[in-house]
């Protein structure tokens, strides 16, 4: 390899012989190289994976309070709109979305809480509304949120009655597989105020 050097007037060929090994050598990565990079991303990876998903599973325990008080709410516009006669929604598709909006689709939460067959699935948990009444007026009502994967989706199970305190199971350790009643989620020995 040369080179033309100018200065001045003067100019000064400059030759170079160059070994074809050290410019074949410096054309990429070694295998080691890039081992060691592969094996950087998997030890960050395994750092930042697991802080992830309890990240989600606590968004999803925050959203599920959010639905409960949600449809307490509902529930205190339910009652309002349709008298003391009607009393409280005694299941989620009576607060959810239709057409026209009556007393058996108030349109008061959205279409995933207010879905045609319990349990309605939102945001990882299973969400249930029962009333200890079998007919009209419907005088109280327990809402329950438990997660569609326990340890997974959620770590909590919640329940709320006509009270509207949101209570959490003590000791949970699996979701609840369905509904709990209202004497369950008022029980001070297995579910507890949420904050207290």
């Amino acid at each position: 390899m040369c080179i033309l050097y100018s200065q001045g007037n003067s100019q000064t060929l400059l030759c170079v012989e160059l070994d074809k090994r050290i410019l074949m050598k410096n054309k990429g990565f070694s295998l080691i190289e890039l081992l060691i990079v592969v094996a950087i991303i998997l030890i960050i990876a395994a750092i930042a994976i697991p802080n992830l998903l309890r990240s989600k599973m606590s968004a999803n325990e925050a959203a599920a309070v959010a639905v409960l008080r949600n449809v307490h709410n509902s529930q205190a516009v339910y009652i309002d709109e349709f008298t003391s006669g009607v009393g409280y929604a005694d299941s989620l598709i009576k607060l959810g979305p239709g057409a026209p909006c009556d007393k058996t689709h108030a349109c008061l939460t959205d279409v995933l809480v207010g879905c045609a067959a319990q349990p309605c699935l939102k945001s990882g948990y299973q969400f249930y509304l029962t009333s200890t009444s079998s007919a009209e007026p419907f005088g109280d009502y327990t809402s329950t949120a438990t997660p569609v994967s326990w340890a997974n989706s959620g770590g909590k199970n919640y329940c709320t009655a006509d009270d509207g305190v949101i209570r959490y199971e003590k000791t949970a350790s699996a979701s609840t597989g369905g509904a709990v009643n209202r004497v369950t989620c008022m029980d001070a020995t297995q579910y507890v105020p949420l904050g207290g």
